[in-house]
């Protein structure tokens, strides 16, 4: 007479042993209460009440979410397009640049109207204009014309749409500081990158980095180093009428340049980075 084997034996009991145990899993889970969401059935002023709250107790991600809902649930009203507004500076609040750039640009889109576009404008320019170095752009003092002129460029033509459309608007005054400051920056910028290839041997290169500059900023004061840096290169190059030309409008506008006893070099603290 064959005998069973003891594992096939017990697989069957086993096998309903762990049956049982996957379907109590299963339905525990079923058991535990659900997430109450304890805004349901606000109404669309109380929801904004709530949002407002949290951005004056600076929880921006508590104020972004209840923005959310509030739009979600009253899709239409002043209440929703008031969201859809500020909703983009919570967003920049709660770092997420991103995100804010896009409440912003869809904000304009389905209100090109409204009384408070020209803060949508304004706002997509800061967002830019403040774009964050980080930790070690802090240490170190770095500023905008050492840094990716992307953002600078975008800040600069959403102030200048600003301007441009709503000439009388409260956030003109500023946004035309800023523009002048950002034109500043992006003339050092060039400048910086003309002065990187001049001290690299990169002539050709310097040369035409300081004319863009020279022709497209040419009221920036960082001009006066551009032009030194064209004669300069220039002159390494051999083009001796081109180096005088350029010599001869350096020292007409700037007769006194210190870049004629100093140079190019930069004098910084031992502790700056850039």
């Amino acid at each position: 007479m064959m005998r069973s084997l003891p594992a096939f034996q017990s697989f069957p009991a086993l096998l309903r042993s762990l049956v049982v145990v996957l379907a109590f899993c299963l339905g525990g889970c079923s058991l535990l209460p659900a997430e109450v969401d304890e805004t349901a059935g606000w109404s669309a002023g109380r929801l904004y009440s709530a949002a407002k709250d949290a951005q004056s107790d600076g929880n921006w991600d508590q104020a972004a979410k209840l923005l959310e809902k509030l739009e979600a649930r009253y899709p239409y009203g002043r209440f929703a397009q008031q969201a859809q507004l500020e909703i983009a500076y919570v967003y920049w609040k709660a770092s997420e640049p991103a995100s804010a750039l896009a409440a912003s640009d869809r904000f304009i889109k389905l209100h090109p109207n409204h009384p408070a576009v020209d803060y949508a404008y304004y706002l997509k320019g800061l967002i830019n204009f403040n774009e964050d170095l980080g930790l070690m752009g802090f240490i170190s003092n770095q500023d905008l014309s050492e840094r990716d002129p992307k953002a600078a460029r975008e800040a600069f033509d959403s102030f200048k749409e600003l301007v441009t459309r709503y000439p009388n608007s409260k956030y003109a005054p500023d946004a035309i500081k800023r523009m002048s400051y950002l034109v500043n920056a992006l003339a050092s910028l060039e400048v910086h990158v003309a002065r990187y290839y001049l001290k690299r041997g990169a002539y050709v290169a310097a040369a035409n980095r300081a004319q863009f500059a020279i022709e497209t900023y040419p009221q920036a004061p960082t001009i006066e180093e551009a032009m030194f840096i064209l004669v300069a290169a220039y002159d390494k190059l051999g083009l001796n009428d081109l180096r005088d030309d350029a010599e001869r409008v350096m020292k007409k506008n700037f007769p006194n340049s210190r870049y004629y006893t100093e140079g190019i070099e930069r004098k910084v603290p031992w502790w700056q980075l850039w």
